[in-house]
């Protein structure tokens, strides 16, 4: 029997089972509802049959781990080789107090470090600034100068841990620090692992924390692109991000094509720079969101997969395998996370951890369960912890390789968001790319009515929040929450102060110079921020160094 023939066998039984079965039933017992939808929108039909799984394309769309088009994971053996590594988000208050945390993480078998930044380190100011003034320390660690990076990473080994830092505008500073501070350790470039965010572009559109241009920011990250391939092989240069584009209310599919659409604009940035792409597009790395939906959000890591490698092969004329593989990391959804009834978010983010794991994942961070309310307790940040390892060790999906392929409503939901978030990047390419995108508000424009549809849906009570807008309860919240002493800043700015008391001012001076010199030209700009890191010259003073060159961007306003 051929494969037509087979499908219409199937096809022919399905139009039975719906008129005798299905319509019937319904017709007497009605459904919860008269249409279903994903968290996206994606109507969802009552089954899937064989009929839409285009079996006689098993090989173009789906093939096997580790081969083109990636749909099905990224390395053959997955899980049953190594567990994806467990990374959670830290950072608060001063560089003492966060190391003491991460060394906690460390001793709870976390297997990697992601620091989290306050405010004013990822905006280019220093904790004295006027700028700083009330945000010194309280949605991340305060890192002013090498110093601080000594501390934050204090008997913390650089060569055995990996470290991923959320910074996006001052990245090549950061990185600078963690090249420092390795140096230090005796540990040599080429030994350090981890990924800087670097990921300017989704600023623009869904988070806020720019500060220059969008041409002297592309020139920062192919300065960074080409350092990392000659100096530190083991880094991924950035991180481009969905996540934030997803907490600012977009669709599985727009995170997707929105997301893809930046990593375009990157490589083609470093072609014109004169990069080969197989020197670079291997150390590229990607980061997206964990929803609630489980069975979207599992569909859409394998559409995103598939995706890249046909852009990469297709597009970019990229040659080698890890040119064409979509690595990523994966954060479970703060915007999910309800305030009311905050031990419901344990169930949430559970749900989102398989989701990412089901998905493929290579790293992940599962937020806790107070994280609406505040910065998360020890006690909380343990448990999320747990989640992770509790599912990588007892829930058995971690057995075999991509265990939902094959479900006919998997195969159709990655179907259908790879091509959404297609016509999505066709539209921006249209448009002139992501730069024109972001300036015309197209992409911002098309986030703000997927969010205000689901606002709506919500307000109408056709989404359900459990405790929030159903079985919700009147008990007053009596969490025990993390704070953050508002002594920090003045503990922080004595710090600075010392500092800059100690170290040779006539050097940094020069080392500023130097940089601005650079920046005025063509050189990269990497070696030169290296050099004023090294003799504590301030995360302000450099940013304020090239804002003298650059200017800082001003926000396009969507209304």
């Amino acid at each position: 029997m051929t494969i037509d023939e087979i499908k219409e066998k199937v096809q022919k039984a399905f139009k039975e089972w719906e008129v005798s079965n299905y319509k019937k039933t319904i017709s007497t017992f009605p459904e919860r509802q008269k249409e279903f939808s994903t968290q996206s929108f994606t109507k969802v039909d009552p089954l899937y049959y064989p009929e839409k799984s285009d079996l006689e394309n098993y090989n173009e769309k789906l093939g096997f781990p580790g081969q083109y088009p990636f749909t099905r994971g990224v390395q053959p053996t997955m899980y049953r080789g190594r567990f994806w590594t467990m990374r959670q988000y830290a950072g608060f208050g001063t560089a003492k107090e966060s190391n003491e945390r991460y060394r906690y993480l460390l001793s709870q078998g976390q297997s990697g470090l992601s620091v989290a930044f306050d405010l004013p380190t990822q905006i280019g100011y220093d904790s004295d600034d006027p700028m700083a003034l009330g945000e010194v320390g309280k949605v991340g660690v305060a890192i002013d100068t090498l110093a601080d990076m000594e501390i934050l990473f204090d008997q913390i080994p650089l060569d055995k841990v990996s470290t991923s830092m959320t910074i996006n505008a001052p990245a090549s500073v950061l990185l600078a620090m963690y090249i420092a501070v390795a140096e230090k350790q005796g540990v040599t470039k080429d030994k350090i692992s981890g990924t800087i965010q670097n990921d300017i572009l989704k600023e623009y559109v869904a988070r806020g924390t720019y500060i220059f241009p969008p041409k002297p920011s592309m020139r920062l990250i192919t300065n960074i692109f080409e350092y990392c391939f000659k100096e530190i092989p083991k880094w991924n240069t950035i991180s481009i991000s969905g996540y934030h584009i997803r907490e600012a209310g977009s669709t599985a599919a727009q995170e997707v094509g929105f997301t893809l659409a930046d990593g375009i604009a990157y490589v083609e940035a470093a072609i014109k720079a004169g990069l080969n792409v197989d020197d670079f597009a291997g150390q590229l790395s990607f980061f997206f969101n964990a929803h609630n939906d489980l069975l979207e959000e599992v569909a859409k890591y394998r559409a995103a997969r598939r995706l890249w490698a046909r852009i990469m092969k297709e597009r970019f004329s990229a040659k080698k395998d890890k040119s064409q593989m979509l690595r990523f990391h994966t954060q479970t959804a703060g915007s999910t996370l309800t305030a009311q009834q905050v031990d419901n978010n344990i169930i949430r983010v559970t749900i989102q951890t398989l989701a990412a794991v089901l998905g493929g994942t290579q790293s992940l961070h599962t937020n806790s369960r107070d994280e609406a309310l505040s910065l998360p307790t020890e006690e909380s940040v343990k448990l999320a912890l747990r989640t992770q390892q509790i599912v990588a060790y007892e829930s058995g999906v971690t057995n075999t390789v991509d265990p939902l392929a094959g479900s006919y409503y998997i195969e159709y939901l990655t179907d259908q968001i790879e091509k959404e978030a297609n016509e999505y990047i066709n539209k921006i390419d249209s448009l002139g790319g992501v730069v024109s995108a972001i300036e015309s508000g197209y992409i911002q424009t098309e986030i703000q009515k997927s969010a205000y549809k689901f606002l709506k849906e919500l307000e109408r009570d056709e989404r359900v929040v459990v405790g929030v807008n159903k079985f919700a309860e009147e008990k007053e919240n009596k969490e025990k929450l993390l704070k953050i002493d508002e002594k920090i800043q003045k503990e922080q700015i004595e710090f600075l102060n010392k500092v800059r008391a100690e170290r040779d001012k006539e050097k940094v001076k020069q080392k500023l110079a130097a940089l601005k010199k650079a920046a005025e030209g063509t050189e990269n700009l990497m070696p030169f921020i290296i050099d004023a890191v090294k003799v504590y010259a301030s995360i302000g003073e450099i940013c304020h160094t090239m804002r003298d060159v650059y200017g800082e961007y001003k926000e396009h306003v969507v209304i």
